[in-house]
């Protein structure tokens, strides 16, 4: 994994966490890799990962089973969707709006390249 320097790696391995439970990687209820063992996988400190993960229990993603280890979530899609929506909308979105009326594109442009590129990932993989 290749981190940032603009975020925290925590914040970063939560974003990499949270991409895996959407794409169906770490199913709900399932188990997740061990601190150390992700900590291995990211080449990080484990401390760094049990941040994350200590992150990602206060926003209900994962969830401590005392002696099992990690699971996902029941609804760990649904908070995920909630939290990067709000994120979205409160810090990118704002940027995006002004590159788009700098650079003065309309919403029409927008909104034909917003068309091809939903159908281009909708269409199923070979």
């Amino acid at each position: 994994m290749n981190f940032k320097d603009k975020e925290a790696i925590y914040l970063q391995i939560a974003d990499y966490m949270s991409e895996h439970i959407m794409l169906g990687k770490w199913r709900p209820d399932e188990k997740i890799p061990s601190v150390r063992e992700l900590a291995a996988e990211l080449q990080v400190n484990p401390n760094t990962v049990m941040r994350t993960y200590e992150h990602l229990q206060n926003q209900e993603v994962i969830f401590n089973k005392r002696g099992l280890g990690h699971y996902v979530a029941p609804d760990a899609i649904k908070k995920i969707k909630g939290l990067r929506k709000e994120r979205f909308l409160q810090q990118e979105l704002p940027d995006f709006f002004r590159s788009i009326y700098l650079l003065d594109i309309s919403f029409d442009e927008m909104q034909k390249r917003y068309d091809e590129y939903r159908s281009k990932v909708s269409q199923p993989k070979p």
